[in-house]
C-alpha cells in the first residue's frame, strides 16, 4: 500500500470516529431538550399568576416600593447575563454576551454604573479574560437548573435591589438570556425585571385592558408586595434559567448536526481521494509489469538474433 493511500485511510478512520463522537452527543442534547421543554412550561404558570398578583397590589394601592417605583433619578442599574457551562454550542453564549454588552453600553450611555452577575463559565471566562469587574457569578448548573439554583441566584440581586445606592444597592435589575423560540429559533434577549412595569406586567399575565378588582391589603400593601418581591424575582430567575437551558441543548443539537453531517461528507471526499490513489497504484503496478515483460520480451528477442 502505497503512502498516499495510507494517509488517506487513517484520516477517514479519524473523521470516522469523530462522527460517531458528534452524532451520540447530537442525540443526548435532543433527548435533553424535550425534559427542558416541560420544564419550561411547568414553570410558566407560577410566573404569570405570581405577575398578575403583582399587578393586582401594584394596581390597587399608592404604596411606593422597589418592586413597581421607579427612581426619580436612576444612578445604578444591575445586568444578569446566563450563559453556559460547556461549550460545542455555536454561538449560544457569543450571541447573549453580545446582548449583555449592548445592554450595559446603552445604560452606561444614559448616565447609570453597571454591576454585572454572571451565570455560566463562559460568561465568567469571557468577562475574566477582559479583566471586567463581576459583582458575583455561579457555575455548574446550566444544563439542568433547580428552582434553588435560582434562589441562589436571586438572593443577592435581591438585596442589592433593597439596598441604597449609598450602600451599594441598585435603582434597577436587568437580565440577558437565550429565549427557547423553537428547535431552530433561540433569541437572546433584554428584560428589564425591576421596577416592574405594570403595562408590561399586565401584558405578561394576560390582563391588559381588563378591569381589576379592588382589594383590601392585610396587614399592608407594602408587606404584601415585600412578600411578592423575592418570589417575583427568583420565579423570573427560575424561568430565563431553564429557558437558557433549552436553548443551549438546541443550539448544540444543532450544531452536533452539523458537524456530523460536514464529517459525513468529509468522508465522502476522502473516499474518492483514497480510491483514486489507489487506482493509480494500480495502473502504476499495471505498467511496470507490462513495460517489465515488453522489456524481457525485446532482451528474449535480440538473444535469438
Amino acid at each position: 500500500m502505497g503512502a498516499q493511500l495510507r494517509v488517506y485511510k487513517r484520516r477517514i478512520r479519524s473523521v470516522t470516529a469523530t462522527k460517531k463522537i458528534t452524532k451520540a452527543m447530537e442525540m443526548i442534547a435532543a433527548s435533553r431538550i424535550v425534559k427542558a421543554q416541560r420544564q419550561v412550561a411547568a414553570s410558566t404558570p407560577y410566573a404569570t399568576e405570581l405577575t398578575r398578583a403583582v399587578t393586582a397590589v401594584a394596581t390597587g394601592s399608592t404604596t411606593k416600593h422597589p418592586l413597581t417605583t421607579e427612581a426619580e433619578s436612576p444612578v445604578r442599574a444591575a445586568v444578569l447575563l446566563i450563559t453556559s457551562d460547556r461549550g460545542l454550542a455555536g454561538g449560544y453564549s457569543s450571541n447573549a454576551i453580545k446582548a449583555a454588552d449592548q445592554l450595559t453600553e446603552r445604560l452606561r450611555g444614559e448616565g447609570k454604573e453597571v454591576d454585572s452577575y454572571i451565570v455560566g463559565r463562559k460568561g465568567v471566562s469571557y468577562y475574566g479574560f477582559r479583566e471586567r469587574k463581576i459583582a458575583e457569578s455561579w457555575t455548574g448548573f446550566t444544563d439542568n437548573p433547580t428552582y434553588a439554583d435560582a434562589k441562589k441566584v436571586a438572593a443577592p440581586l435581591i438585596e442589592a435591589v433593597q439596598q441604597d445606592t449609598a450602600e451599594g444597592g441598585v435603582d434597577e435589575l436587568h437580565i440577558v438570556f437565550t429565549e427557547f423560540v423553537s428547535m431552530l429559533t433561540q433569541t437572546p434577549v433584554q428584560n428589564r425585571l425591576l421596577p416592574l412595569s405594570l403595562e408590561q406586567a399586565a401584558e405578561e399575565s394576560g390582563t391588559k385592558g381588563e378591569i381589576l378588582p379592588l382589594f383590601d391589603f392585610e396587614p399592608s400593601a407594602e408587606d404584601v408586595l415585600d412578600a411578592l418581591l423575592p418570589r417575583y424575582v427568583e420565579s423570573r430567575i427560575y424561568n430565563a434559567l431553564l429557558q437558557a437551558a433549552a436553548s443551549k441543548h438546541a443550539a448544540t443539537r444543532r450544531a452536533m448536526k452539523s458537524a456530523t453531517d460536514n464529517a459525513g461528507e468529509l468522508i465522502k471526499s476522502l473516499s474518492r481521494l483514497a480510491n483514486a490513489a489507489r487506482q493509480a497504484e494500480i495502473t502504476q503496478e499495471i505498467s511496470e509489469i507490462v513495460g517489465g515483460a515488453s522489456a524481457l520480451a525485446d532482451a528474449t528477442a535480440g538473444s535469438e538474433k
